[in-house]
């Protein structure tokens, strides 16, 4: 698993003094670069090759300005081709968010998925979760 501190910023928060539900989605895709590095490991654009194929996010408590977040960053499952990523934000050690994404390891020109080789595949099964995580 991946630990991450996030540091909200002023304009990162609602009119209500919170950060911004639209907010936590970015700070999952930030922090999910690790993972993105086995792919691709200068993060070079025009070599990319992932595709997301889904996400969802669930806000457990508001996220407040000025102090720190933490995301932990695990894999649900890894399959022929595709993985699910489980993230979890935490502030003053409460679970405040938590969220899975779908991605896809996609090869642009054709249009197609392709399975995951087995060197990345071992990669990403050391960030493999247990049930109580």
């Amino acid at each position: 698993m991946f630990k991450q501190i996030i540091t909200p910023g002023f304009y990162e928060t609602d009119a209500l003094g919170h950060i911004n539900n639209t907010v936590i989605p970015m700070w999952f895709e930030k922090t999910r670069e690790p993972l993105f590095k086995y792919f691709t490991p200068d993060l070079d654009p025009t070599k990319w090759r992932l595709i997301l194929a889904g996400f969802d996010v669930q806000f457990l408590a508001e996220i407040k300005y000025g102090e720190p977040v933490e995301i932990h960053t695990g894999l649900q499952k890894v399959g022929n081709a595709s993985f699910v990523v489980s993230q979890r934000a935490y502030q003053r050690q409460q679970r405040v968010a938590q969220g899975n994404t779908t991605l896809v390891q996609y090869d642009y020109q054709t249009k197609r998925s392709v399975p995951i080789d087995d060197n990345i595949r071992a990669q990403l099964m050391e960030h493999l979760l247990s049930d109580d995580e």
